[in-house]
């Protein structure tokens, strides 16, 4: 679909992106919206201990807010395949299991996904969302735009926010990308068990066949060492970096 037609077809056309320092630490968000009235609107802001899914949803939900009482389908872009699965797919599961996963744990960022899915199912019919993919750092100058406000937030900066006529707004808004798919899914790699976790405290090596064991031996203990060993081989290299023998005695 052209940009001319996509303008036709929806009123409203969003850009959005977060960004983090650290992540977790310092970060920023940032919406561009663009409207059929021919006025343009950038936001931003800064949150001080974040992270980036969470600035993601945050521009995702300001963007909204901001357009929330204006009427006509949102053409939404966004660079977060968290976003735009969270909102499509996710959410229903979620809700369905009183905000638990898949694996039975508490949704990370619920007050958030919360806020999100009011502000979405107030949009039907007429007034609906067209989740759409942005490719990050391609050149797509929406995404760019917003990438630079979010960026310059979490650094700190206050980045001069422009408002007012499309015909005076530097950035081409309406060049927007030729394929918005989202990407297909990594499956999910297979958590690998480790054979045992070595600790040293004392002079004394234990073997320990899981984490918590190991971790309540050497919290806290002055002079503790301790590793993880993927296979039965790599227990004789740890003793090695230890300075020890790889004859030493392992006590269970």
């Amino acid at each position: 679909m052209s940009s001319e037609t996509k303008a036709i077809r929806f009123p409203i056309v969003i850009f959005t992106d977060g960004a983090c320092s650290g992540n977790p630490g310092p970060g920023g968000w940032a919406a561009v919206v663009a409207e059929q009235t021919g006025t343009v609107t950038e936001l931003g802001g800064r949150a001080e201990e974040t992270t980036n899914n969470r600035m993601e949803m945050l521009a995702t939900i300001k963007a909204l807010e901001f357009v929330q009482k204006k009427k006509g389908a949102i053409a939404f872009y966004t660079d977060s395949t968290y976003v735009i699965r969270g909102i499509t797919q996710w959410v229903w599961g979620w809700k369905k299991r009183g905000w638990k996963n898949a694996e039975g744990n508490e949704v990370l960022n619920r007050d958030l996904w919360e806020w999100l899915f009011s502000l979405v199912m107030e949009r039907k019919g007429d007034d609906k969302i067209e989740w759409n993919y942005s490719r990050g750092h391609v050149g797509t100058p929406g995404n760019e735009r917003c990438d630079e406000i979010a960026v310059a937030y979490s650094q700190g900066r206050r980045p001069s926010l422009y408002q007012g006529p499309l015909l005076q707004y530097s950035v081409a808004i309406y060049d927007l990308p030729e394929d918005s798919s989202l990407p297909e899914m990594r499956p999910k790699q297979e958590k690998k068990i480790a054979y045992s976790y070595l600790s040293l405290l004392g002079g004394i090596v234990y073997r320990h066949r899981d984490w918590t064991s190991c971790e309540r031996r050497v919290k806290g203990a002055s002079g503790a060492k301790f590793k993880k060993a993927m296979k039965a081989e790599e227990e004789a290299s740890i003793l090695q970096e230890w300075g020890l023998s790889s004859k030493t005695d392992i006590k269970e």
